[in-house]
């Protein structure tokens, strides 16, 4: 490593953060983020780092070889820097791994709530999964956006695919209903099975103020009769 000379003669110590070591520590983050992104452990990173070891050691031993004591000191000093070097490449690694998997989280939730617009004037988000704080915040920021750039005077919230419904669930779904009122829109909630309907009269849980149906076609269905459309079913022809 080009860096690693001049930081070891600068005489300076790798844990006190000198200036002369911080080309080494900026080429160990960048050596933890690529092996990180290739999926390799942080085991096998450390030890890369630690391989650094053998060849000093030999080193060492050929230059102090007439100096045994000399060569101890070195040898332990040697020992004390690369496992440091190493112990700084496995933090870099996490905290690589800590940031790969917070985006990826946060892609995997836009990618689980997507706004659909299913007619004029009516949009629809069909929730999958568990619904936590987080997960309901991006919900209302995409919803309400999209509410301003479609001018939609409906949304469908589809909780079909919630397996459970609690109080803090359901207090979830209330701040979200409120924010659309608020920004001009009305709001049905769809996919409220037989299990959830007991669970939130058992739960006390008010929700006689927002309209719900069983299903996202009965909510669809509804919403179309509140935008003034009617449909009529014709005979199919052969």
């Amino acid at each position: 490593m080009s860096a690693l000379l001049p930081a070891i003669q600068s005489d300076t110590s790798f844990v006190a953060g000198s200036g002369a070591w911080q080309p080494v520590k900026a080429a160990l983050e960048q050596l933890s983020a690529s092996r990180a992104a290739q999926g390799i452990t942080a085991g096998n990173t450390s030890a890369f780092v630690l391989a650094l070891k053998q060849p000093i050691f030999a080193a060492l031993q050929k230059e102090l070889q007439s100096d045994t004591q000399a060569m101890v000191q070195a040898i332990s000093e040697v020992t004390g820097l690369v496992d440091a070097m190493a112990q700084w490449t496995v933090d870099a690694y996490q905290r690589t791994r800590e940031q790969l998997i917070a985006r990826q989280q946060e892609e995997l939730l836009e990618l689980s709530t997507p706004v659909i617009k299913l007619w004029d004037g009516i949009l629809a988000v069909p929730m999958i999964g568990t619904l936590d704080s987080n997960r309901t915040q991006l919900v209302m920021e995409t919803l309400l956006q999209r509410i301003v750039e479609t001018e939609a005077e409906l949304a469908i919230i589809d909780i079909t695919g919630v397996p459970t419904v609690d109080t803090l669930v359901a207090q979830h779904l209330l701040k979200t209903v409120t924010a659309i009122r608020l920004m001009g829109a009305d709001c049905i909630i769809s996919g409220i099975r037989p299990q959830i309907a007991q669970t939130i009269v058992h739960l006390g849980i008010d929700l006689q103020s927002v309209t719900s149906k069983a299903t996202l076609a009965d909510a669809l269905a509804l919403a179309m009769k509140r935008r003034g459309y009617t449909f009529t079913k014709t005979a199919r022809q052969v």
